[in-house]
């Protein structure tokens, strides 16, 4: 069975995942995109040699299996409810929503409609993040104790983007959010943040923060900390480690190439993958793979609704925390 996709939102995200599914994921293809921007999803179109639908109607009349919703976040639940209603599977980038009563109207529709829904946080199909998330969960460092994630973006955003993405929380921690879910097998009870400007005043201006550390509170007794910038000058810092009554796992970086030069002088290595685009290629592909398989076999897909849901109260709950100066647990939010 090949599983047809179309893929809505031909941006960067977009027609990144336009070109690994046509090109590179096994058993999928791609036979329409549609973009509001009509440029974007004719360039897309004519290198993928697929049909650009003219509206969101059409695209969703073309004889597909799924969609791949790459649009903006202020259109998810909207595109998400019709896609639902059309029948189709459904990948959505994160996040679902910036506003977790959207977030709950769109996955009804997807519960009434009884289609397949998985959430893009591809960073839990990272072969390095997966062992460490593997290591807890077979018990070989024991009762995992203490998670801790560094997050390091080599540089901010354009302030147009950093006065649109609903927050640091909500824009570049959610990934990590989602990563102490996944990593300590636990649900967060509390959130605990602070945040400052450091790296740009016009961020600040904006209503942002671009530094910020947070302490999450986990079910099973767990401690996550999360330390986060928009600005890392040595390359893309992406770093988990959870320590147990058993040992210790570790992801590290991922440098341009896997080579240590050591003389009198000192140590030399490449730098760092630039970007997330070139330091998450597999956990792209990887999580392809295993929401066409479960299109396929008819089985659950890997990160659902909830999963989708759960990292942007944690985000509602850090934001409060660091306004009001004390932790937040999440039964607050929800």
């Amino acid at each position: 069975m090949t599983v047809r996709f179309v893929v809505l939102g031909c941006g960067r995200i977009g027609s990144m995942h336009a070109a690994y599914l046509h090109r590179r994921v096994a058993g999928a293809e791609v036979v329409g995109v549609f973009d509001v921007v009509a440029e974007a999803a004719e360039n897309v179109g004519a290198e993928l040699g697929v049909p650009v639908a003219a509206d969101l109607k059409a695209a969703l009349a073309i004889d597909a299996d799924a969609v791949a919703i790459c649009t903006s976040t202020d259109t998810h639940v909207d595109v998400m409810i019709a896609a639902a209603e059309a029948g189709r599977a459904i990948f959505c980038e994160k996040p679902i929503s910036l506003d977790v009563t959207e977030v709950d109207r769109a996955l009804a529709a997807v519960e009434a409609a009884g289609v397949p829904l998985h959430i893009g946080f591809n960073r839990r199909f990272d072969p390095s993040h997966k062992a460490v998330a593997d290591a807890v969960a077979d018990g070989s460092i024991g009762d995992v104790e203490v998670v801790n994630i560094t997050s390091r973006d080599p540089a901010p955003p354009p302030i147009a983007y950093i006065e649109v993405s609903g927050g640091i929380f909500n824009d570049m921690a959610i990934h990590d959010f989602d990563m102490a879910r996944y990593v300590t097998g636990s649900e967060v009870e509390s959130v605990y943040a602070l945040g400052r400007v450091r790296v740009d005043p016009a961020i600040g201006q904006a209503g942002d923060v671009d530094t910020a550390v947070i302490v999450l509170t986990h079910e099973n007794g767990c401690l996550t900390t999360i330390d986060i910038s928009r600005r890392a000058v040595y390359g893309y810092d992406q770093r988990v480690e959870a320590f147990g009554s058993g040992g210790m796992a570790q992801s590290t970086n991922h440098h341009d190439a896997n080579a240590l030069v050591a003389t009198a002088g000192g140590y030399r290595q490449p730098p760092l993958q630039n970007f997330f685009l070139e330091r998450y290629t597999a956990s792209y592909l990887d999580q392809w793979e295993a929401f066409v398989a479960a299109v396929e076999n008819g089985t659950p897909t890997p990160i659902s609704g909830a999963d989708g849901r759960a990292p942007l109260v944690i985000g509602m709950a850090a934001k409060r925390s660091m306004d009001e100066g004390r932790p937040v647990l999440i039964t607050e939010i929800i």
